[in-house]
């Protein structure tokens, strides 16, 4: 875990002085509602006690300066050289097509998008430092944004409003980066409350705190396998929604309820079909686990990850081999209420829903099971449900 303290005493190395602000913007897991973000649907992320803390202070003019304390080395442009900026023309830091995005990009990015919003961005000098695990679905890229973001805000003297700074952070992955991504990740990263998931309205982009019982924690289960098929397949899933929207005369899937479902299905030939069933049916879950969770109906909860499962790996065909046998492994465990895999699929992370006094025995067991059975190494992470990002003076933290 980050220690605000460190960070502190680092600027101090590295600047001189105190810093006028710290701020800090969570990860997320994603609860339930898989695949109906870009459906317009429902989603139930919540932001974990993992986090981009960045410690800065305002400069006279509009120069930026970032030391990465994970990565080494120091990124340093003007703001009025992004200006006017047009994505993917060669600017020098923007990613190279086709090459590994580095964290350097994502200041420029989130500084562009919020020049072409009108904000009157200051300079500024800090140090970035994160223990949000990369490469593990806990989206440690829309934190560093939401951090980039929450920055800028400070030295600019502008307000951080989380729809308007969301969308920005959005854009900057999406035209900046290169990243193809919805709105939860950044959504969720400002909007996250402590004890609670967040559901998420993908149409409206409205949004509520749902409370997580405290009797039971998410454990985030690596498979150490990672999603070769995920951003192709990601895209041939995405425009058979498409399609089978078109033919279903909708505006998108989310449009489809659960209860006339049984009328559209015949509309639709395979994979079509199959393909819709998940996105309908996923919808339905993600508000029944919100039923589920405010009447503290925990074993209720773990059917719907059960079933949601189910559904991505028979009517999305988006599991595979190492994420099954993990969510089984899981399943198999005393005190686990329900898994799942999360994101996009093809490999990388499962989640477990697992009762907090089972905790200790799930950690030990799940790890030295699926090693056994898969020849892998995972890595399991406890994740609490955190406050979303947040602006702090300094001397709150020392």
């Amino acid at each position: 875990m980050i220690e605000p303290k460190r960070l502190i005493e680092e600027f101090r190395l590295l600047f001189g002085g105190n810093p006028d602000w710290v701020v800090r913007a969570p990860g997320r897991v994603n609860l339930i509602g898989e695949h109906t973000d870009y459906n317009e649907g429902f989603v139930m992320p919540m932001a974990i006690d993992r986090a981009v803390w960045i410690a800065l202070r305002a400069r006279p003019d509009t120069q930026v300066v970032v030391e990465s304390l994970d990565f080494g080395g120091r990124v340093n442009f003007d703001i009025h050289s992004l200006a006017r900026v047009i994505p993917g023309s060669g600017h020098p830091l923007q990613p190279h097509k086709n090459s590994p995005h580095t964290w350097t990009a994502y200041f420029a990015g989130v500084a562009w998008s919020l020049l072409e919003e009108g904000w009157p961005l200051q300079g500024w000098e800090g140090v970035v430092r994160g223990d949000v695990p990369i490469g593990a679905g806990l989206s440690s890229s829309a934190a560093l944004e939401v951090a980039a973001a929450c920055a800028f805000a400070a030295s600019s003297g502008c307000p951080v409003k989380v729809v308007p700074v969301a969308l920005a952070c959005q854009r900057a992955e999406n035209q900046w980066v290169g990243v193809s991504c919805g709105i939860m990740d950044q959504l969720v990263c400002l909007a996250g409350k402590k004890n609670h998931a967040v559901l998420i309205d993908c149409r409206s982009l409205q949004w509520r705190p749902v409370p997580l019982p405290n009797e039971v924690v998410l454990v985030v289960m690596d498979t150490a396998t990672r999603r070769d098929l995920a951003n192709s397949e990601y895209n041939v899933r995405r425009a058979q929604c498409e399609e089978g929207a078109r033919l279903l005369g909708v505006r998108a899937l989310r449009d489809i309820s659960w209860e006339t479902w049984s009328q559209c299905e015949p509309m639709l030939g395979e994979p079509w079909r199959r393909r819709a069933r998940h996105v309908v049916s996923e919808n339905q879950r993600t508000l029944q686990a919100v039923e589920a969770m405010e009447q503290g109906d925990l074993c209720r909860l773990g059917r719907l990850l059960v079933e949601s499962h189910r559904s991505l790996r028979e009517d999305f065909e988006v599991s595979s081999p190492a994420l099954d046998a993990m969510v089984d492994l899981a399943l198999q465990q005393a005190g686990c209420l329900g898994a799942r895999m999360t994101g996009a699929g093809f490999g990388g992370c499962a989640i477990a829903l697992v009762k907090r006094d089972a905790v200790p025995v799930f950690l030990e067991a799940v790890p030295a099971q699926y090693q056994a059975a898969t020849k892998l190494e995972p890595k399991l992470y406890v994740c609490e449900p955190s406050d979303g990002a947040q602006i702090l003076p300094p001397d709150v933290l020392v």
